[in-house]
């Protein structure tokens, strides 16, 4: 039985009635320019097949929102409040999204009705996947239904945003609210307005790689947020060229990152500390690689020196990758791969099983692979040139204890209404 018909049963056996609304949102891969969405750069996402379904119908009084997936576990799994209760129950609890996003709602002069839902994910929680990202979008797309609101899905997005930074002081960007809006492979601008792009899909699938090691956004982001204001303020307190003054800033999110170049930073960057150094060069560096993925996937010309210089490839390895048949997954993986080794040794994300984990993946045969989310943890996503060779993959990563599961997924569409 598949995961739409299991949540109407499941929402059916539990509340004793059919569901109103069926809406879902895609997890999402972390594909191009990972943490970077906060500084305000673009990022690309790939919504993938693992997706967070809500089955939902008006409810007489309370809110009653239940997780299928957490009764699996045999943990608490309903949540019951009303609207005199909306404030946050404790740490990690999850009615605390569903809460944040009605607060949201509410914050923003739209009459939210007291609802009953079901919640079934077949995204992995904490795996680098984008787990709250499609439980908010799916969850804002059922209340947008339910009360014949109207909303687009950017707007479904900024308010699954704004429920998730705002209101549970998430230090998040944007990527995993737009990327399960939108699916597909997008191109999210990350500064205002937020515009989003549909890019060509890619020759190849992808492999997920969930190596059971879990970790925490709100523990990873904020440090490395502190550690890049850090190196800024050193940076402002040096004797800097004022063309270069003007696009810095105090904070990580006030740079016009964009517009930086590291040859002209160079000088001053090197008399940093290590760590601001290298949080810094990754901001720069990941941005740049992600320039030229971008014209390489539109199609756009791209000459052999921007490849060298920008990936650090030799001229040899530069001519090989053009004169292959499928040169531009090719250097698509190089970029992947490229960015994997900036968050291991540039942002202290990676471990080094996952290292382990990237490396064997490239050395049997994948185009490309790179950690997916906030890192130190969570899921490895991988290009790879067929479904036979992910599949020849996934049994050796298996085998070899590299991963605790993995999924072999398609390039999803985003939110969906499945019906009412």
């Amino acid at each position: 039985m598949d995961l739409l018909n299991n949540t109407i049963n499941e929402f059916s056996n539990f509340y004793g009635e059919r569901p109103l609304i069926i809406t879902s949102a895609p997890g999402r891969l972390d594909f191009l320019n990972t943490h970077q969405d906060y500084k305000g750069l673009p990022v690309v996402a790939v919504g993938v097949n693992l997706r967070t379904y809500v089955a939902a119908s008006i409810s007489d009084n309370d809110f009653i929102i239940a997780s299928g997936n957490l009764r699996d576990e045999g943990v608490e799994y309903v949540d019951r409040f009303s609207y005199g209760n909306l404030e946050l129950r404790g740490y990690k609890w999850f009615g605390n999204y569903v809460r944040a996003l009605i607060i949201a709602f509410e914050k923003h002069g739209y009459e939210v009705k007291p609802f009953k839902a079901w919640i079934r994910s077949s995204v992995p929680i904490a795996s680098g996947l984008g787990s709250s990202g499609t439980l908010l979008v799916a969850l804002a797309s059922a209340i947008n239904e339910l009360n014949d609101l109207r909303l687009d899905r950017k707007s479904l997005a900024e308010l699954a945003y704004e429920a998730e930074h705002d209101i549970m002081g998430i230090p998040c960007g944007r990527l995993d609210q737009y990327a399960a809006a939108f699916g597909d492979i997008t191109v999210i601008e990350t500064k205002p307005p937020y515009n989003v792009s549909t890019l060509p899909k890619l020759d190849g699938v992808f492999l997920v790689l969930d190596t059971g090691i879990r970790h925490s956004t709100a523990e990873i982001h904020p440090r490395r947020q502190s550690e890049i204001d850090e190196g800024l303020r050193k940076l402002l307190s040096m004797k800097l060229p004022e063309y270069l003054r003007k696009k810095l800033g105090s904070h990580y999110w006030e740079v016009k990152w964009d517009e930086l170049k590291e040859q002209d930073l160079l000088p001053y960057i090197n008399e940093l500390d290590e760590v601001s150094r290298n949080r810094i060069l990754y901001t720069l560096r990941a941005n740049e690689s992600t320039k030229l993925a971008l014209k390489v996937m539109k199609g756009e010309a791209v000459d052999m020196r921007t490849i060298r210089d920008v990936l650090g490839l030799s001229a040899q390895e530069v001519e090989g990758l053009m004169s292959r048949y499928d040169w531009k997954e090719s250097v698509i993986g190089r970029v992947m791969t490229y960015q994997h080794t900036l968050l291991s040794k540039y942002y202290d994300v990676s471990l080094p099983i996952i290292d382990e984990l990237v490396d064997f993946l490239i050395n049997e045969g994948a185009y490309g692979a790179k950690i997916s989310g906030a890192g130190l943890g969570g899921s490895v996503i991988a290009l790879v040139r067929s479904e036979n060779k992910a599949r020849e993959l996934l049994g050796k990563v298996l085998g070899k204890g590299f991963a605790v599961k993995g999924w072999i997924v398609n390039i999803d569409g985003g939110v969906t209404v499945h019906g009412k």
